[in-house]
């Protein structure tokens, strides 16, 4: 999965925070989102706090 890649690697310092992580973090946050909408199982299951410190930089990027 080419998203989780592109998260995993801007996590490990192996690729800058960009557009592109920013794309990649919303599409990753709306399949949770539907993942918990789908079934009660996923209710708790939330970004680590690293994943969360990341999609806010990618967002500070973006809106600039």
């Amino acid at each position: 999965m080419d998203n989780l890649r592109i998260i995993k690697e801007a996590l490990a310092g192996e690729r800058p925070v960009d557009e592109q992580t920013h794309a990649a973090m919303a599409i990753v946050a709306e399949r949770l989102q539907r993942l918990k909408q789908s079934s009660s199982l996923f209710a708790s299951i939330t970004f680590s706090p690293h994943v969360k410190k990341l999609q806010r930089q990618a967002e500070a990027l973006v809106l600039g």
